[in-house]
């Protein structure tokens, strides 16, 4: 897919573009699967994130033969699931970042361990259970 410019695009350009009546893009408005910004005029202006959304919602209904309902709920779904890549994306990089401001622990003090640990951080494990029963 070729990178898209930042202006809206007016309904009738979308319209012929992805060979959907003008009224269609209205329907798909009313039920809430297209959020398209309006001008100054009043008209329909659709953003790359819109006409994005529009190719997912003409796949599922024409390649696939999703009703309205089940596009709702499959758009809903994305959404959620995009949004907790994102936690995931930003809680491995807390994760990462607090890894990386730990300070270098020194192997020959923790001699006794199974890992590396920074005291007062973990427990220290000892590495030859039997040792200790003498």
């Amino acid at each position: 897919m070729a990178k898209r410019s930042k202006a809206g695009y007016m309904i009738s350009a979308i319209a012929e573009q992805y060979e959907v009546h003008p009224q269609t893009l209205r329907m798909y408005e009313r039920e809430g699967l297209l959020k398209p910004s309006r001008s100054d005029g009043n008209t329909r202006l659709y953003t790359d994130e819109d006409i994005e959304r529009l190719e997912v919602i003409l796949k599922l209904t024409r390649e696939l033969g999703v009703n309205l309902a089940g596009v709702e709920i499959i758009l809903n779904m994305r959404e959620k699931m995009e949004a907790m890549q994102r936690q995931i994306e930003e809680f491995v990089a807390s994760l990462n970042s607090e890894l990386a401001n730990r300070t270098p622990v020194d192997v020959k003090v923790q001699n006794n361990s199974l890992v590396p640990v920074v005291r007062g951080h973990a427990v220290i494990i000892a590495s030859n259970p039997r040792a200790r029963k003498r």
